[in-house]
């Protein structure tokens, strides 16, 4: 059988661990070629494992998307290796959360300088490349179920993600008529590395024990647990092919039960 991503470039931010470093894993199993991206001078441990697992099909380019400069050298690096982009994973991202009355300057200027900003300058330039080299690509923004809530210690986040989804719809609007398909996925709680420090910031704030918040969610997931990575490797995976052709300015919910809509 065909792989569903066979011999498409796939550039995925954000994505030197958890839902990204997955997203890549399960694309290249798909056959894809993927450019992956993230802050850090060196590839992370999971990445280097691609690099030599793969070393046809993987690349790692380091960037900091707040920055137009870097975002621009990170396609150029891209497209050098592989091509044009026609997937584009649009994953990196920060989170914090505080008391609304304590939230500081600083914690709001870093989230949308990343979440917003970077998401969607990242974005615009894929779609650039897209549009000039007339490619049917397929974008997908990682959201959040905080993006379609308020949350009482999470304000700053919770509008960042509420905005990838609102720039994925206008996107998605805006590309239909090159057949450039926008959509995005927002994942529940998922399991990563990253929430240890998400664990350890409401304990500071809800006085709880550490774990506490992390077994709570859990239990509080209608399917009875978190999320995996692979769960969300799997939306991506279909959203980037052609077995999602028909679907576009959709943001997909894949956690667990969480949200309906």
């Amino acid at each position: 059988m065909r792989a569903r991503l066979q011999d498409r470039h796939a550039l995925l931010t954000g994505a030197a661990g958890g839902i990204g470093l997955a997203v890549a894993e399960a694309f290249l199993d798909e056959g894809a070629y993927c450019t992956i991206v993230d802050i850090g001078l060196q590839p992370s441990a999971g990445v280097q494992a691609l690099l030599a697992s793969h070393s046809q099909r993987v690349q790692y380019v380091q960037a900091d998307v707040t920055q137009a400069a870097s975002i621009a050298a990170m396609l150029a690096a891209a497209r050098r290796r592989f091509g044009p982009v026609r997937v584009l994973f649009n994953n990196a991202a920060v989170f914090d959360l505080a008391p609304l009355l304590d939230s500081d300057e600083d914690s709001f200027e870093r989230l949308f300088a990343v979440n917003v900003k970077g998401m969607f300058f990242v974005m615009q330039a894929v779609l650039r490349q897209m549009v000039a080299n007339g490619i049917p690509g397929s974008v997908i923004n990682l959201a959040s179920q905080a993006g379609r809530r308020g949350e009482a210690l999470v304000s700053h986040y919770c509008a960042t993600k509420a905005a990838v989804i609102s720039y994925t719809q206008s996107a998605a609007l805006a590309m239909a008529p090159h057949g450039i398909r926008v959509n995005g996925i927002a994942p529940g709680v998922v399991d990563t590395p990253m929430w240890a420090s998400v664990d350890a910031l409401f304990a500071k704030y809800e006085n709880l024990a550490i774990g506490e918040k992390k077994k709570a969610v859990g239990l509080a997931v209608p399917l009875g647990r978190m999320g995996r990575p692979a769960d969300i490797a799997g939306a991506a995976i279909f959203l980037a092919s052609d077995e999602a052709g028909y679907i576009t300015a959709q943001t997909l919910n894949v956690d667990g039960g969480n949200v309906m809509s």
